[in-house]
């Protein structure tokens, strides 16, 4: 990993690029990996950001921790699918594409009846709800409609969205200990159909995504994507 300031090295770049060195076999099942302290003056970050990002793959099971005894590669790590939420932005640009969004809504509102099930958040929970799309070289690429707990994260309301989408601001500062998420398609009502410039009625590929820490419900994401959206996945 190039060089980086302590602003732009995020605790998920470290986990990535630690995992890597553990895909790879830098580093080798069993053996103990370079201490918070060693790490954080490789990467210029705090060791706050080192440590976050060694939890998440201690959760995971790719990594063991024990105090005093420091981290190690694990030598028999899980197998199973583990879920990273994508920075909307850094999936427009890996692709060479020029991103931008529009936030459409910022508003508290109640959450509605429908999702009632879905997003198990009490009655008095104050929600922020925000509408976005996000585009790829100045064509609409997600139509994204999210509910988030200022409960769970109440810095979220002070956050400038403008600057910074909530889907990136989340990822950055609000770690989540489960989730779930759904697949499927949808028609596009009279809204979906202006913002993708599609008839209505016309096919679109739709995901639904529920997060949480320690039972606390954080948000739920609905995102709509352009027409001919096709997910890849590795395993």
């Amino acid at each position: 990993m190039s060089e980086k300031t302590k602003e732009s090295t995020s605790w998920t770049q470290i986990r990535e690029e630690v995992l890597r060195r553990i895909n790879e076999r830098v580093w080798q099942p069993g053996e103990i990996i370079p201490n918070e302290s060693e790490l954080a003056e490789e990467f210029h970050c705090a060791r706050t950001t080192v440590n976050r990002a060694l939890r998440e793959l201690a959760t995971s099971g790719i990594v063991t921790r024990k105090r005093k005894a420091g981290t190690r590669v694990a030598v028999n790590p899980p197998h199973k699918a583990i879920l990273t939420i994508p920075i909307i932005r850094e999936e427009v640009e890996a692709k060479g594409a020029f991103y931008r969004q529009n936030l459409l809504i910022r508003e508290n509102r109640s959450l509605p009846a429908f999702l009632a099930g879905a997003f198990r958040v009490g009655d008095d929970t104050p929600l922020l709800y925000t509408e976005t799309v996000h585009f790829s070289d100045n064509q609409p690429f997600i139509y994204e409609e999210r509910y988030t707990s200022l409960d769970a994260v109440p810095d979220f309301e002070a956050a400038d969205l403008e600057k910074v989408t909530a889907n990136e601001w989340l990822v950055q500062n609000a770690p989540y200990s489960g989730g779930d998420a759904s697949f499927f398609a949808v028609s596009a009502d009279a809204k979906l159909a202006r913002a993708f410039d599609i008839p209505i009625g016309g096919a679109l590929f739709a995901t639904e995504r529920n997060t949480w820490f320690a039972e606390k419900p954080i948000t739920h994401v609905r995102l709509v994507y352009h027409p001919g959206y096709r997910m890849r996945t590795s395993f």
